[in-house]
């Protein structure tokens, strides 16, 4: 039985046109160091929390400085698909909490519109493996493509850090399926630090990676994490998405 069982106690009720819609309550997951305190994590260094404190009011400016552009990328999306430009899926956030992880809409049907979507944002609960795909055929769209290997498409979780639920740089937010599947007991480690827009594995390998190198990728990260190593994922994620390295 995986050691995160106990994690996954499902809160709120998914029926009816919520079971599609994905308008529903956001589940909580308990605390990991109060299931398993036996598990020591080691603390996050000072100097992280520190770029943890300063992280808010960064992303706060950059969405304010690319709130035009934003603005007319969502209603480019919005008129291409016919539905919500915004699509949140649920994935499992710092010390094991629910995280909606807001991503600009990439696939939708060619020639016709999405369905069932909300007006603005809809929410997608992935709990299944679902493999990459290089071409993805449900991107059909040239704007779509554009923005997936760029990760403009990423641009709206600025907002998650702005609000402090993420970091510029950490583990990528994952399901709990994956967490079960490639994580088990090294999950505690990856928990206890903030989900990040970019890690370790963006920049080694990106979607060409296994799960495994991916886990092997977080768990270096969290254990190495420092303001060096943190600086330094930020400085090699910029070529790479400027040049789309590795993009699927």
């Amino acid at each position: 039985m995986p050691v995160l069982q106990g994690f996954y106690e499902t809160r709120s009720n998914v029926d009816g046109p919520c079971k599609h819609t994905g308008a529903m309550t956001a589940t909580s997951f308990a605390p990991t160091q109060e299931i398993y305190p036996q598990i020591s994590v080691p603390p996050v260094p000072l100097a992280v929390n520190i770029l943890y404190k300063l992280e808010p009011a960064v992303a706060a400016l950059c969405l304010i400085c690319l709130s035009p552009f934003l603005a007319i990328l969502a209603l480019a999306i919005g008129a291409a698909s016919g539905a919500s430009p915004l699509v949140a899926h649920r994935r499992v956030g710092r010390y094991g909490k629910t995280l909606w992880v807001y991503k600009f809409r990439t696939m939708w049907p060619s020639g016709t519109p999405a369905q069932e979507s909300g007006f603005f944002l809809e929410k997608v609960i992935d709990e299944e493996q679902k493999r990459k795909l290089a071409p993805d055929p449900r991107v059909t769209s040239a704007l779509a493509r554009f923005c997936r290997r760029h990760s403009i498409d990423e641009l709206p979780q600025l907002a998650l850090v702005a609000a402090g639920r993420m970091s510029m740089v950490g583990p990528r937010p994952i399901t709990r399926f994956e967490l079960n599947e490639y994580y088990d007991i090294d999950a505690m480690e990856v928990l206890s630090v903030k989900p990040g827009i970019t890690g370790l594995w963006q920049i080694c390998g990106r979607s060409r990676l296994t799960y495994r190198q991916r886990r092997r990728f977080d768990l270096f990260l969290v254990r190495r994490l420092s303001a060096g190593l943190y600086f330094r994922i930020v400085a090699l994620t910029i070529p790479d998405v400027l040049f789309a390295k590795n993009a699927r």
